[in-house]
């Protein structure tokens, strides 16, 4: 894993002053339950997606670094040769396209490759699927946005029943309010006829912003205005490698850095024994006592 250079985002990002950062950096490496590695690059991610809201990007960090600890399905045990982590890389591609749109976001495309439903393991696709997400922004460093497409093709009942309200709460949970990117659009293509059950799982767990930029895409032209073709896999018509190629060369990328991802694992945790005032447990997460000012998404 090679950080982005810090120079270079600084400079696509003018209006980020780094003596602004550097007291964000202090602050993190003067809170206890923080590890001492956690680095001026990774904290940068959330000085950018909190809009350079120094508060705001305090009590996000906190919430995600939170949230990573005590959510286990989703970010616990990053090893990906695990046997759970190896069947879901049999399971879906995930990945993240080169290149950007017009307006400078970079897209993310997630797609079942194994359509047997009983071999589709929604907490594992998805930690799967945060993994990629983490280690692409690690590399990418910070962008204008990020736009998330989910293919449904393949898609079926079966693999409905598989996801969890409580996993699915989760994710949501971490999404709107603890991930470290300026989400821009949220597209489903290739959108099956039981398309009201799917949103009936994430409706209860979204808020008002999320459902602003939530797109159902049954005629892949009309997703073409938002991600480009040109900058799309022959998958969906577009010029670049298929998907699966793709996903084979990232995974591949993965497998060759799981030791710095074990690392980034245990960066992104914190030490509750050492955290100032009344230790946090994942009920305090979606609980009244451990509300956290949320991030809205961009």
């Amino acid at each position: 894993m090679k950080l982005a250079d810090l120079d270079e985002q600084y400079a696509r990002f003018p209006q980020i002053k780094r003596e602004e950062m550097q007291k964000f950096v202090d602050w993190i490496h003067a809170q206890p339950h923080i590890s001492p590695h956690f680095s001026e690059g990774e904290a940068l991610h959330f000085f950018h997606a909190c809009k350079y809201s120094m508060e705001m990007a305090k009590q996000v960090l906190d919430t995600n670094l939170t949230a990573r600890t005590h959510l286990d399905d989703f970010f616990v045990n990053l090893d990906i040769e695990s046997s759970q982590l190896k069947r879901a890389m049999k399971t879906v591609s995930i990945v993240p396209l080169p290149g950007a749109t017009p307006e400078g976001y970079r897209v993310i495309v997630g797609k079942l490759e194994d359509l047997n439903a009983s071999n589709f393991n929604y907490a594992d696709v998805m930690k799967l699927y945060c993994m990629v997400f983490d280690y692409w922004m690690y590399e990418d460093g910070i962008q204008p946005g990020h736009v998330i497409v989910i293919d449904l093709k393949g898609c079926s009942l079966g693999h409905v029943a598989r996801i969890g309200l409580l996993q699915m709460k989760k994710f949501l949970f971490y999404l709107q309010e603890a991930a470290a990117i300026r989400l821009i659009g949220f597209h489903f293509i290739n959108i099956v006829p039981f398309m009201d059950k799917i949103l009936a799982l994430m409706n209860p767990f979204m808020k008002k912003e999320l459902t602003s930029i939530l797109y159902l895409h049954n005629d892949i032209n009309e997703f073409f205005k938002f991600v480009p073709r040109e900058m799309l896999p022959k998958d969906y018509g577009g010029p670049l490698e298929e998907t699966k190629v793709s996903r084979d060369i990232y995974y591949s990328k993965m497998i060759d850095n799981r030791k710095q991802i074990l690392e980034y694992e245990t960066r992104h945790q914190v030490n509750e024994k050492l955290r100032p005032g009344k230790p946090k447990n994942a009920s305090d997460l979606f609980g009244i006592a451990g509300n956290f000012k949320k991030l809205d998404i961009d």
